[in-house]
């Protein structure tokens, strides 16, 4: 009968941090179980491949590198024979939680995204045509293929599904506020929590919401203040072609971000001090004292989660036959 109580008084207590935890604007990471670990493990390889390009150089993790909070750390990443790009590339890191990929949301879902770089002649330079000839010329890629897939013809979509699916075990749970959020109220210091109700008071979390803190709309940058850059990306605009959407990205996730500077689309502020001051002031016609964006920027910190870990794939070797990379070619 004890038992039985204390199951009970286990179970309300749950229900209770449970229901604390949503009625926060932020919740919390939940890990991703793992539905299918071939497929998995067979986009894991893939996203390691840098076969997928035209050079043989360039893969997914060059400029999502998961050693670096699932970004490059640079302005805009660096394509083909080192062409620079025209965005600052986010984090692959929470991104299945997202309500689209791409900072202007043209892709639906990612494998929808996954497909993209391999074509484009400013990234990886290759087409699904030849990264599915190269695939298929290696007979390690054409086993695990046929295991995972129940096929012996490679196809475009497959290897999308495969990439997509390894990036959707990308999470990044058990953070310290993630911690907060689920009843350890030492967690996180007093000037974070300060830093967290500033962060709620200044009407922040009407954007960065949700359990990544973002990545669920699109809004316009600069809508107090107009925001000055020379970078050319003009927004949602390209997609929905409604002048109302000129200069509105999806907003980023704040996940992380300690990690994954520098910020913006255009990368133009170097460090999350920047970006908080200039989203204070171009976003909610504020200035924050140094008091207060220290605030912002030690809550801001306590976002960051357990980061995937997990042993290096081994790539199985080209065959002869399989077509030669060409790191130096310019058609």
């Amino acid at each position: 009968m004890k038992l039985h109580r204390l199951a009970f008084c286990l179970s309300l207590m749950g229900a209770y941090i449970a229901v604390a935890a949503t009625t926060e604007p932020i919740q919390p990471i939940v890990a991703v179980r793992v539905e299918k670990p071939n497929l998995v493990e067979l986009g894991k390889k893939l996203f390691f491949d840098p076969r997928l390009s035209k050079s043989g150089v360039i893969s997914c993790n060059s400029c999502h590198n998961l050693s670096m909070g699932g970004s490059d750390n640079l302005t805009s990443s660096v394509g083909h024979l080192w062409k620079e790009g025209p965005i600052n590339s986010p984090t692959v890191l929470n991104s299945s939680l997202s309500l689209a990929q791409f900072w202007d949301g043209r892709a639906k879902d990612l494998q929808a995204q996954a497909g993209g770089p391999i074509d484009n002649p400013g990234e990886m330079a290759s087409t699904h045509r030849l990264a599915v000839e190269v695939l298929q010329s290696i007979p390690g890629y054409v086993a695990e293929f046929n295991a995972v897939f129940c096929e012996d013809r490679i196809t475009i979509d497959e290897v999308t599904l495969a990439i997509a699916a390894f990036e959707k075990t990308l999470s990044t749970p058990n953070s310290r506020f993630d911690q907060w959020l689920m009843g350890n109220k030492k967690a996180i210091s007093t000037e974070e929590l300060a830093g967290y109700a500033l962060f709620k008071s200044s009407a922040c979390v009407a954007c960065h919401d949700g359990p990544a803190a973002g990545g669920k709309s699109y809004q316009k940058m600069g809508l107090v203040t107009p925001y000055v850059t020379s970078n050319t990306a003009q927004g949602r605009v390209g997609v929905t072609h409604d002048e109302a959407d000129r200069f509105k990205f999806k907003v980023p996730t704040l996940r992380n971000v300690e990690l994954t500077y520098p910020y913006f689309h255009d990368g133009a502020a170097a460090t999350l001090k920047d970006a908080v001051n200039t989203m204070g002031r171009i976003q909610l016609g504020k200035t924050f004292s140094d008091t207060e964006s220290g605030q912002i920027l030690a809550f801001l910190k306590t976002l960051t989660g357990e980061q995937p870990s997990f042993k290096l794939p081994l790539l199985p070797p080209s065959s002869d036959n399989t077509p030669r990379p060409q790191p130096f070619a310019r058609k």
